[in-house]
């Protein structure tokens, strides 16, 4: 791949340098010291990659994601040195369509002149990976009635770039008293879920934490896959971790949640799929589609990237393409209503 570094440090530009160049498969594109330069050489020379710094002079890397992902859109790790540290601007850059983050590797040369670039080197070789899969095709317009019956018990969200921001928009506008349970599955290293669900939950009144080994989904709460394994349903109402299938290129996998929520769970549900590239969750949400589910995904015009929402919308697997302002208000008519009318004599 052709890969552009943006950052203003010329050890961290050294170090990414040499990591790229030692690899045999990658060139760099060009370098840029701020986030302003990169938006100028994405017009010019758009790379397959972009490596984008966080703290930077005159733009920073959230504003000049914001501006790449609107201008010239182009895939983009963040690559910083201490993810933990910057949590906020990590997720703000991923809901402008960063796909991932990691952090920057140690600036300590080794004597042979090489550095601990595993991580990173991983990250890319996903992503390219994530590229290749990410292809376009026509939508379907097949109407198919969700199912009739009980308020939904289950709220299933898929999400991958861009979903950070888009899950806190749809959280932000659900009442503390909604009755549903939800599941989260983001695509996002395992060290980082904690820190996400934190994020998550200052901007929701509902509780936000990480989904645990054996227990089952609660109402009103929000649960976050949260290893690098599937989360899954290992029974009709507990929820637990798998490392099948291992050959699945998304750890954790939308579509294996959605996959095991429709053979396992019994109540009504309603699956949603957010903004992120490639196809993950496409074929779940078409399995829940199946069973008469409810199913919703993002539009393309409030997606950071239409890339899952989209493959979904090509299979038939959506009920409804909804903006993503209208998502939440969707979940609410279909949950609290239902709830009371079952609540009244």
């Amino acid at each position: 791949m052709r890969i552009g570094i943006v950052n203003d440090l010329p050890i961290a530009v050294e170090i990414l340098r040499r990591i790229l160049v030692g690899t045999g498969e990658h060139q760099l594109a060009w370098v840029a010291m701020n986030g302003a330069e990169a938006v100028a050489q994405c017009r010019l020379d758009l790379p397959d990659l972009i490596l984008m710094d966080l703290t930077m002079p005159v733009m920073d890397g959230i504003e000049a994601t914001r501006q790449i992902m609107l201008a010239t859109p182009c895939p983009i790790l963040l690559v910083t040195a201490s993810v933990d540290d910057n949590v906020p601007g990590v997720y703000e850059a991923m809901g402008h369509g960063a796909l991932d983050a990691v952090d920057l590797p140690s600036v300590s040369l080794r004597t042979d002149g090489s550095v601990r670039a595993s991580p990173l080197l991983v990250k890319i070789a996903t992503l390219g990976r994530l590229m290749r899969d990410h292809t376009a095709s026509r939508p379907s317009r097949i109407a198919v009635r969700p199912r009739a019956g009980s308020s939904p018990a289950l709220v299933a969200i898929g999400a991958s770039a861009g979903g950070p921001a888009a899950v806190a928009a749809v959280l932000s506008k659900l009442p503390a008293d909604f009755p549903a349970a939800l599941v989260l599955v983001q695509h996002l290293d395992a060290q980082f879920v904690a820190g996400l669900a934190d994020w998550l939950g200052q901007q929701t009144k509902l509780p936000v934490r990480a989904a645990r080994e054996g227990e089952p989904p609660q109402p009103g709460t929000v649960l976050v896959a949260s290893t690098s394994d599937h989360l899954v349903f290992k029974t009709r109402s507990e929820l637990g971790y798998s490392a099948e299938p291992r050959d699945q290129l998304y750890r954790p996998s939308v579509d294996v949640f959605f996959e095991s929520a429709a053979r396992w769970w019994q109540d009504a549900l309603v699956g949603v799929l957010l903004t992120g590239m490639g196809r993950d969750g496409a074929i779940g949400l078409k399995k829940l589609r199946d069973r008469g589910h409810l199913t919703l995904a993002q539009d393309q015009a409030t997606s950071a990237v239409y890339g899952m929402p989209k493959a979904a919308a090509a299979l038939g697997a959506a009920v409804e393409i909804l903006p993503l302002d209208s998502i939440a208000p969707r979940l609410v008519d279909v949950c609290m209503r239902s709830n009371t009318e079952k609540a009244t004599p």
